[in-house]
């Protein structure tokens, strides 16, 4: 094996893990935008949910 193939080997071996890395940074940000999301979609419902009940306490005297 000469020089040049352990370049090429190591340069190869150096982009796979950037992939890697860089597939893994993907996928930690595509799931902190789902927890965002889901908690957003949380904190509406809970807003409804007391307006809805503001609305009925009002009626209810």
């Amino acid at each position: 094996m000469g020089i040049k193939d352990q370049f090429d080997d190591k340069s190869q071996e150096l982009k796979n893990k950037a992939k890697q890395a860089a597939g893994a940074k993907k996928d930690e940000a595509q799931e902190r935008a789902r927890q965002a999301q889901d908690k957003s979609q949380s904190e509406t419902q809970r807003a409804q949910q007391e307006a809805q009940d503001r609305f009925d306490q009002d009626y209810d005297v």
